[in-house]
């Protein structure tokens, strides 16, 4: 670069890059550092370094005059290289600016991202000089104003809301009709739209969108971090699903979503980064300032690993809070996102190594008037001490109940003992999540998820294959509750396949007959299988992408039949707990547990191993405001054994029809008599109709 760089004070706030009109305002943090040097690029990607001039208490900052949208730049940072007391400072490294709103690339494999020299006898305790420049994305100033027209969050409440989780390259890349494949702009396309809406699907959960790194582990294996749970930049969208690197086709996606009525959550990775151990890259945050970034141990040369990745993040320091909650509102107000899944949300709520689950990322985001009213989801659980944490999280987030998939899947296996806990699932989980005021929409259902086998793979392996990650077939859960049904895999077998499309049914039905949010795995209402891989984070290729060509559309027609049998019912989908308590209105609970005789469930029927058959009728629940002159019920069964002739229960205002049935390949819609036949494991729902409900 050959231009003059007129530097002057600038300001400490905001954090990143700011163009202003007549230049660029630079502020970054580092508390430990004892210089800081703005890097810039120019289009040959030649580098200019100046320092930045001010430090106010711990952000150093500078503003350059003449510097407009697209101008490339990066950080070095000066400072000790002390790795038992923290610090890993390597001004050889350029770093990523963590406020960064667009990236380059991505990270190239190479040693020189090290911090140290890679095989050196004193490992991470050497020192590498040589420059990473040129093996590293850069940031790049962005003006993020986009024209939203009347674009607007569209708030809709979880009684309300069907998620459908999926990954933006694997959802597009298997599909022929579209352009752009693999894309933010091919997940906006119409066909995906018109699938997603004729679908009923109201939200689409999206695996992480976050700038990320591939392992390089996974790269020496010709091989890539295709889920990205590997996040180093968390303003930058990942420069791999953009056509023209414009952060402007993310914020279209968005729109059109909206405009679809779909609203768009982000699987956000804040518990760890893409650095990893001691051993792992200097990418940004350990060159900026790996003492405040991350949670050390009592060796500071080492990293606490909460997450099983290498590195957590400290939010016990308030930049790293500061940078987390910028993060997330600048996905709120910039990009227009309505909320987000937290993946490992355990590491988020620890405090001094424990959880807290009043944590200052938790109190922060609940006072936050911009956060606090977008659906908030935890996963629950870290691999650390104390960290399974289901139920504990406070209003307003939900959570992924991973018991609703295993006890479900349990059940329709076939496993003992199962009568009581389908009970507890279907009715919302309420042992769990029922207390501090949190409604029954707090449980996330799911029956299949991108972590763990397909809907399609647990009807049909027994056993994990995941050959082709290159770990032997260790990597990846053993405990799948799956059955084959009598073949491993694919088969030509007319009674399998058949058996296999029925416990599909089972399962999706059942998800969406349950109190609670559910959530369903993208492909799984066409059939889509990954070949028995239930890790499939590392294949990108035909495995890990949805297969459109496959669909099954008998299949898809029934899950869109039950999704909308669930929207066209509020008893379904309420947010209040239904404890079997009489109504004001007119004495009856809201909730009764029967056998298939009529009789109500004893002790002796919910401890009953052998039990296979579970009915249950269900009203508005007591207390309730809204609907709460609504007349009518639902009647479920859920038999699991052999065909069964149920009593229904009496209904002298009204009569019941059968208006679901996954033993049928159509919509009943079929009177109902008081001892009504009730075929081999499957799932059936009738509605209780009344002079003014028809």
């Amino acid at each position: 670069m050959t231009q003059t760089i007129a530097m002057t004070a600038g300001r400490p706030t905001p954090l990143g890059a700011t163009f202003d009109g007549a230049g660029v305002n630079f502020a970054v943090f580092s508390q430990h550092a004892e210089r800081a040097v703005l890097c810039l690029f120019d289009e040959r990607n030649r580098e200019t370094r100046v320092d930045l001039p001010e430090r106010e208490g711990h952000v150093w900052h500078g503003h350059v005059e003449g510097l407009r949208p697209g101008q490339k730049y990066g950080f070095r940072m000066h400072g000790p290289y002390r790795p038992h007391e923290g610090h890993r400072f390597n001004a050889r490294k350029l770093l990523i600016d963590p406020y960064a709103k667009r990236l380059t690339g991505r990270p190239a494999a190479h040693d020189a991202l090290m911090g140290y020299r890679v095989g050196h006898h004193d490992a991470d305790l050497s020192f590498d000089r040589r420059d990473s420049a040129q093996h590293m994305p850069k940031s790049v100033v962005v003006d993020p104003s986009f024209a939203w027209g009347d674009d607007r969050a569209l708030h809709r409440p979880l009684s309300e809301t069907v998620i459908y989780e999926a990954h933006v390259k694997g959802l597009t890349a298997g599909r022929t009709d579209i352009g752009h494949r693999g894309s933010y702009l091919a997940m906006a396309s119409e066909p995906v739209l018109d699938h997603l809406t004729r679908l009923g699907v109201t939200a689409i959960e999206l695996l992480p969108v976050h700038a990320f790194a591939d392992d390089r582990f996974l790269t020496d294996r010709k091989l890539t971090n295709f889920w990205g749970y590997m996040s180093y930049g968390f303003f930058a969208p990942e420069p791999r699903y953009m056509q023209a690197g414009d952060i402007a086709e993310f914020q279209q996606m968005v729109a059109r979503f909206h405009k679809a009525g779909i609203e768009v959550i982000l699987d956000v990775v804040y518990n760890h980064t893409a650095e990893g151990n001691e051993l792992g890259p200097t990418l940004s945050f350990r060159g900026l300032d790996n003492a405040s970034y991350y949670r050390l141990a009592e060796d500071r040369r080492f990293y606490v690993n909460d997450a099983g990745t290498g590195n957590v993040l400290n939010l016990d320091s308030p930049f790293t809070l500061r940078l987390v909650m910028d993060s997330l509102r600048y996905w709120v107000e910039v990009m227009h996102v309505d909320g987000f899944r937290f993946d490992l949300a355990s590491v988020l709520g620890r405090t001094r190594g424990v959880f807290d689950r009043d944590a200052p990322l938790f109190r922060a985001i609940r006072q936050d008037p911009v956060l606090n009213r977008v659906k908030l989801i935890a996963e629950p659980w870290d691999i650390g001490p104390g960290g399974y944490q289901l139920g504990a999280y406070p209003a307003p987030f939900a959570e992924w109940n991973d018991r609703y998939r295993d006890q479900i899947r349990g059940f329709w296996r076939g496993d003992q003992g199962l009568i009581g806990k389908l009970a507890k699932r279907v009715a919302g989980s309420a042992a769990r999540f029922d207390h501090d005021g949190r409604p029954a929409t707090s449980s996330v259902n799911f029956v299949a998820a991108h972590d763990g086998f397909t809907l399609m793979d647990t009807v049909s392996f027994n056993d994990k294959h995941n050959e082709a990650n290159g770990e032997e077939n260790r990597d990846g859960h053993n405990h799948n509750l799956s059955d084959n049904m009598g073949a491993e895999g694919p088969t030509d077998d007319p009674a399998i396949t058949a058996a296999r499309d029925r416990r599909r049914r089972n399962l999706i039905a059942t998800l969406m007959l349950s109190q609670g949010t559910p959530m369903l795995l993208a492909g799984d209402e066409l059939g889509n299988s990954q070949g028995g891989n239930n890790n499939a984070y590392a294949q990108d290729n035909p495995t890990g992408w949805v297969d459109w060509d496959g669909a099954d559309p008998a299949f898809l027609d029934f899950v869109r039949r039950v999704i909308a049998f669930r929207r066209a019912h509020p008893i379904l989908r309420q947010k209040r707990f239904l404890h079997s308590q009489p109504r004001e209105q007119d004495g009856l609970p809201d909730l009764f547990w029967r056998r298939a005789d009529g009789a109500p469930m004893t002790p002796d029927d919910w401890n009953d191993p052998d039990r296979r058959l579970l009915a249950a009728e269900m009203r508005m629940a007591s207390g309730t405001p809204a609907y709460a002159a609504l007349p009518g019920a639902v009647f479920l069964v859920f038999n699991n054994g052999p065909e069964a002739q149920v009593r229904l229960p009496d209904a002298p205002d009204g009569r019941w029809r059968r208006r679901l049935d996954s033993a049928r390949d159509d919509d009943p819609d079929l009177p109902a008599q008081d001892l009504e036949p009730i075929a081999a494991d499957s799932v059936a729902a009738f509605v209780l109709t009344t002079p003014s409900v028809s």
